[in-house]
């Protein structure tokens, strides 16, 4: 009975890593979380928070040509941008266009992470139902 349960975990995570793997976003999740740590009656937040803790959200763009490229085409006003520094306490004096891209750069990753919730949260319920159909 135990080997059947290891074979079942283990099927479960290949399931698990599978899908994780081809999620469409640009954070490497299966790099930045622990498949085992995952909580499966809240898997979209034990994921995000699990990627979060690891930095994956944290995008840096630098070279200025970079930055202003990505400026140019995520936030040409540079409002948004501004916001988002503003909010996180810089002042005028410590912004740069690096600086201003990324951190529009990592809130866009947070935020196409965050559209990600549905589906995340829906597979692990069809995989909680597959696993009370085998029991």
């Amino acid at each position: 009975m135990r080997a059947n349960n290891l074979l079942n975990n283990d099927i479960m995570k290949t399931k698990i890593e599978n899908f994780l793997s081809k999620l469409s976003t640009e954070v490497d999740v299966l790099n930045l979380i622990d498949i085992d740590n995952i909580d499966h009656d809240n898997a979209y937040d034990s994921i995000y928070e699990m990627i979060d803790d690891n930095d994956g959200f944290n995008i840096e763009i630098i070279y200025y040509s970079r930055a202003m490229d990505y400026l140019r085409e995520n936030d040409p006003s540079l409002n948004r941008s501004i916001e988002i520094a503003s909010d996180m306490g810089f002042s005028l004096n410590d912004i740069n266009s690096e600086t201003l891209a990324s951190l529009l750069a990592s809130q866009n990753a947070r935020e196409d992470f965050s559209e990600l919730k549905d589906e995340i949260n829906d597979f692990f319920l069809e995989l909680e139902e597959e696993e009370e159909d085998e029991d």
